[in-house]
């Protein structure tokens, strides 16, 4: 049992404004593991304020960027140290199979790290352009003020590194807002940014429910939101920010869509979509879950899906064996069997997967790999982001078909092509609207590529010297000759 009784403001440990608690529940045992303080919107106004005073008065927005990047590697370092108990406290609080947590939810965010740290140290903070005029034109890159960092419960470190490191790298200061699921994992990290010598005030970390959360991204002492979330969410979070004019930059839902070509192999593809969400029972917002495939093949793809999907092992996500555990919440449970009962309504065949329980399994919010065939791309199975373990196969006659299934979305996250022809293959990626894209594998998310969508799927970008950039203004000073 985790108890949190304070929140991390202004540099310390502090405890809440009243006596109101999240609790949090393990995925798989149905069983309460933790407990944190909730905030209130009086404990948001005091995280806001003393990130106020740490940017306005404080020395972090004006230290040399050198020394900010050094900072980060000594977190990084700090970072690395704790993987293990970090990975133990992600799997118990959101049913991530140990092996994917100590992969991805935490080894990744440590690698994060040091290559942000690395974009920063190689970044050009000033320059200096000739202007029109003959005068001097000199560009200084800000930090942008104070940062409401808004995260969601399935990737929380991966999301919490990609918005407070380059903030911070930027010079910016931080009120990061977890997500009620994920609360522990992100109190763990405030116990390391405690321990890593920032200044008072410089990232302040509040759990809170979703009322409370808008409250934070309205309120006027923010420069900056980045939220990651549901599209739904996005919407009204841009809504909220526009009467303050707050910059804000979204990372939303998909519905990504994988083409596999003629010559594509169907178990090189269904490799492919296991990997990309199947780790984390298909809660992932760049998962490839429209799989659209030559007419001719259907039935190739549909096994090889189900062949793949069908041997994960499922179950108790301590066990370093298991490949996928639980969704994590009872919400989300429903939720997905209620997609799944409406496919077969509208007529997609089901090929594998369902809403029984796993075999063996009789308690934890776990729901079968499941796949569709004959699916249109008109069916509600193929255009709502279900957010689960469910894909469907949808036939195409020709390219030109499968290109406008992929764009007949309202969604533009990700999504990938697979053939034997890289070449073409870009071809086909260059006329596919999304934001990130992948040839012949899901989307890497590597370091250094920015990272975000186009249409319902968001605006702005994380990750790369693009990600540094949204935490920063470009302030031009003119410099008339002597």
């Amino acid at each position: 049992m985790w108890e949190r009784e304070q929140m991390f403001v202004g540099g310390a440990w502090v405890a809440p404004s009243t006596d109101s608690r999240i609790e949090v529940t393990s995925p798989h045992t149905e069983k309460l593991i933790g407990r944190v303080a909730a905030a209130s919107t009086e404990d948001v106004d005091r995280a806001v304020a003393a990130a106020r005073r740490a940017f306005d008065e404080g020395p972090w927005p004006r230290t040399d960027p050198a020394e900010r990047v050094e900072v980060i590697r000594r977190l990084a370092t700090l970072y690395r140290g704790h993987r293990d108990e970090l990975a133990e406290l992600i799997t118990a609080e959101l049913g991530a199979p140990i092996s994917f947590a100590r992969r991805a939810q935490v080894a990744l965010p440590g690698a994060l790290m040091t290559a942000l740290a690395d974009t920063a140290a190689g970044y050009s903070w000033q320059e200096k352009r000739p202007g029109v005029y003959g005068q001097d034109i000199i560009l200084r890159k800000e930090p942008v003020g104070v940062v409401a960092a808004v995260v969601p419960w399935n990737m929380p470190q991966f999301l919490t590194v990609t918005k407070v490191v380059p903030a911070l790298l930027a010079g910016c200061t931080v009120v990061l807002k977890p997500a009620p699921e994920s609360s522990l994992d992100a109190l763990f990290f405030a116990d390391l940014l405690d321990q890593v010598g920032l200044p008072p005030g410089v990232v302040n970390v509040i759990p809170a429910d979703r009322e409370v959360s808008a409250y934070l991204v309205a309120h006027p002492g923010i420069d900056k939101v980045s939220f990651t979330g549901s599209t739904a969410a996005g919407r009204q979070v841009a809504a909220a920010c526009a009467p303050n004019l707050t910059k804000v930059s979204l990372e939303l839902g998909g519905k990504s869509a994988v083409i596999a070509l003629d010559d594509a192999d169907p178990a090189t593809v269904a490799r492919a979509v296991r990997l990309s969400g199947m780790g984390m029972a298909g809660q992932i917002c760049n998962s490839l879950t429209r799989v659209l495939v030559p007419t001719s093949r259907v039935g190739d793809y549909a096994d090889a899906l189900a062949a793949t999907l069908s041997a994960i092992r499922i179950g108790d996500p301590a066990d370093p064996a298991t490949e996928m555990g639980p969704l994590v919440a009872r919400r989300q449970q429903e939720r997905v069997r209620r997609y799944i009962d409406t496919g077969v309504r509208e007529g997609a065949r089901l090929v594998v997967g369902g809403t029984d329980l796993p075999d063996g399994i009789d308690r934890g919010w776990y729901v079968r790999p499941t796949v569709f065939s004959e699916v249109d791309n008109s069916m509600t199975i193929a255009r709502e982001e279900i957010f689960g373990p469910v894909l469907v196969v949808i036939p195409y006659g020709d390219e030109d078909e499968a290109v406008r299934i992929a764009n007949d979305s309202e969604y533009g996250l990700a999504g990938s092509v697979f053939t034997a022809d890289t070449e073409h293959g870009l071809e086909v990626a260059g006329r596919v609207r999304a934001g990130t894209f992948g040839v012949n594998q899901g989307y890497s998310m590597d370091p250094a590529a920015p990272f975000g969508g186009v249409k319902a799927s968001g605006y702005g970008r994380e990750l790369g010297r693009e990600g540094l950039e949204g935490y920063l203004d470009v302030k031009s000073i003119s410099v008339a000759t002597a």
